[in-house]
């Protein structure tokens, strides 16, 4: 399944999570060689391919929604569904076996709470924001391409191709995002591992505080591994396991929810997972180019081009800095 219209494409510009570092983005588009031409961001022979995340919790989320969508729409380029623009849709959409005043994801304080800065960037803008609510539901879940593939959070082959023999697309409509808020229904099973990747219950009633702020019971788990063993081996977020069970051997039951994304299988890209550091592969094939631009990271590109391997050479990226205290916009941009 090829980014339609891209057939002249002599290279691919994968791009993770912006949260609305438009200011970031911009930099690091020059960066890869994109320039503003007649309003939209253009590179002469590539592509960009988006991670999803383009929304919540920046500065400049009305910006960097126009910047993408206009790449899109001309074709040059292609966005996924991320697990923020999903949270949106079922915030701001009404469950249909409601009175009508129920959604399909709870207003509660906490929920309000990761969609508070896109709802007062747009308050303003309540028509855009209806609009791209519609685009939202337009997006691709996933994208495989001649030689990769693209997954916001995490690539399960089975559930695709269920989802692709039932549905024969890689997209929601009307009727299967209201299916999505069953969680036990194909819709809900797809779009919670494809954008949210894979959740581990902590034993023993055990929680972690993320460094979002939040108290979690559940951790993220890498699908790389080929044969772990105890918790530690699978954690893949920012926040460590409490030493209590960081080294237990997991039982049967929990290593079940895992699976295992083989080396011999396409290079993957996703986003999702707040990293840190100086960019680099997970492993020979799979690559996470969510680097916490948000939280004074980095904004990451890898600039694919058909290698089996991937290359360490080839992450590109924008380093986000705090402004000096006192100024009124903290989005700062360094080229490293």
């Amino acid at each position: 399944m090829a980014l339609e219209g891209s057939v002249n494409a002599q290279g691919y510009d994968i791009i993770g999570d912006i949260h609305g570092c438009a200011n970031t983005l911009k930099l690091l588009l020059g960066k890869l060689g994109y320039a503003p031409i007649a309003g939209v961001y253009r590179h002469p022979s590539r592509k960009a391919v988006f991670l999803g995340d383009v929304i919540d919790r920046g500065p400049r989320i009305r910006e960097a929604l126009q910047l993408v969508k206009a790449m899109v729409d001309a074709d040059e380029a292609s966005m996924l569904l991320g697990n923020h623009e999903y949270n949106a849709l079922c915030y701001c959409t009404q469950s249909s076996d409601s009175d009508g005043n129920t959604y399909l994801r709870a207003h509660s304080p906490r929920h309000y709470h990761l969609i508070q800065d896109t709802l007062e960037q747009f308050s303003m803008y309540q028509e855009e924001w209806n609009e791209y609510l519609e685009w939202f539901k337009t997006l691709p879940l996933f994208l495989e391409f001649d030689d990769f593939r693209v997954v916001h959070a995490c690539w399960d082959s089975t559930l695709i191709a269920e989802y692709q023999h039932l549905y024969g697309h890689n997209r929601l409509s009307d009727d299967l995002l209201q299916e999505s808020a069953n969680k036990q229904s194909l819709a809900g099973r797809l779009l919670d591992r494809l954008t949210r990747g894979i959740d581990i219950r902590l034993p023993d009633s055990l929680s972690v505080t993320s460094k979002d702020g939040f108290v979690r019971h559940f951790f993220r788990a890498s699908f790389w591994v080929p044969d772990p063993r105890t918790y530690n081996d699978v954690v893949f977020q920012p926040d460590p396991l409490p030493e209590a069970i960081a080294h237990r051997a997991m039982t049967d039951e929990v290593k079940g929810k895992l699976f295992y994304y083989s080396e011999a299988e396409k290079p993957l890209f996703i986003g999702h997972y707040w990293r840190s550091g100086i960019p680099a592969s997970l492993t020979s094939n799979i690559a996470c180019l969510d680097y916490s631009a948000v939280k004074y990271g980095k904004l990451v590109a890898y600039r694919m081009d058909g290698e089996k391997v991937l290359d360490e050479r080839k992450f590109v990226w924008v380093s986000v800095e705090p402004q000096e205290p006192g100024l009124p916009d903290w989005e700062s941009d360094s080229d490293d």
